[in-house]
């Protein structure tokens, strides 16, 4: 699990070690506590991506007097296709260091240099939501996120819509017979997502990975459905934590925008995340330029810029997966042509190269 010869650094009282299974209960306490924590800091993500996609998980620790005051999850994603990393944290929106002070950040974020060198990848890369060092390469215009308070009844979302049109479209799929279910499996969910992928041009991830998800998060994850009478239009995967709820993964089969399935999903899903007692909703990040972007600000949502921030180790440029680059477009047309079985079939085997 570990780099070998990493062993516990300590100065000045501090000491950055390897992170082990046994750690994960102060870990994630740690991580829930902390303003800057995240879902994609909780320490089953490293889990879940190391038995699904066989990376390799370098999670570091910060203890001072045995008390946890900073954490680092890695993961060494290997690529024959782009090239390897060390990430914090890969197929996720956000990672970096969460510490009680910049001190304990530096220490965790040098460290993690040290091995990044030891390993030989292209980069360390920190997807931070804030600004972190002005001695790594950052990059910030490509990437967004979208948060904001979940309004305290469906009027007052409906009303908080800021595109006429979208508003407009939320309106008309309330007057169609949709059900909202809770699903306790993943298998409409798979589908729909499956599809949606295979639309954008996106290599889609194996069915274990998130079942693997479920297995590991428990209760802290529900699978939401948006159906008519002849089955289901769209479904997302969301998660909470803390005040949060992250519809991290979502999306809608052929039949989903005549419905209108995404706006009613999204309503149904604020109602249940009221209902839960989360008071935020995360609409996760998208890339500039992109149909997702614009649907996000047209929900009212405004759009924070991520941070990613990079240590250069072999490569002399940050990588740039983003399907917008004209390098990869062909890729994704092709893909977007792909018969749907076929791309369930081979999406599996490309997909944990990207992310």
């Amino acid at each position: 699990m570990t780099f070998d010869g990493m062993a516990a650094h300590v100065a000045g009282g501090l000491s950055v070690r390897p992170a082990e299974v046994s750690d994960k209960a102060r870990w994630d306490g740690f991580v829930s506590e902390h303003p800057d924590g995240t879902l994609f800091h909780l320490f089953g993500w490293g889990e879940v991506i190391e038995r699904a996609f066989g990376q390799k998980r370098h999670h570091l620790i910060a203890e001072r007097n045995g008390t946890v005051v900073g954490v680092l999850p890695l993961i060494h994603k290997r690529s024959r296709i782009f090239g390897d990393g060390l990430i914090s944290t890969p197929y996720c929106s956000y990672g970096g260091v969460v510490a009680s002070d910049d001190g304990v950040a530096r220490q965790l974020e040098d460290r993690a240099a040290e091995i990044g060198r030891a390993l030989s990848v292209g980069a360390v890369e920190l997807r931070n939501r804030k600004p972190r060092r002005d001695d790594w390469l950052r990059v910030d215009t490509i990437y967004a996120t979208f948060r904001k308070p979940i309004p305290d009844s469906d009027d007052a979302v409906i009303k908080s819509v800021s595109s006429k049109g979208r508003r407009h479209e939320l309106k008309k799929s309330l007057r169609r017979e949709l059900a909202f279910v809770i699903d306790t499996d993943i298998d409409a969910f798979y589908a729909m997502l499956s599809e949606s992928y295979r639309n954008l041009g996106t290599p889609i991830f194996s069915r274990r990975y998130f079942a693997l998800l479920r297995e590991v998060f428990g209760n802290a994850i529900e699978v939401y459905v948006a159906a008519d009478q002849d089955g289901p239009l769209t479904a997302s995967m969301a998660f909470y934590f803390r005040d949060d709820v992250h519809p991290v993964y979502t999306g809608g089969g052929h039949r989903a925008r005549a419905a209108q399935a995404n706006d009613f999903l999204y309503l149904r899903m604020m109602g249940r995340a009221r209902e839960r007692g989360a008071r935020v909703f995360d609409f996760g990040r998208s890339k500039r330029g992109t149909g997702s972007f614009d649907n996000k600000r047209h929900w009212g949502f405004e759009a924070e810029p991520l941070n990613y921030e990079y240590k250069l180790i072999t490569r002399s440029e940050p990588p740039n997966l983003n399907p917008m680059n004209p390098r990869y477009r062909l890729m994704v047309g092709l893909w977007q042509r792909m018969p749907l079985g076929i791309s369930r079939l081979i999406g599996p085997l490309l997909g944990p190269h990207l992310g």
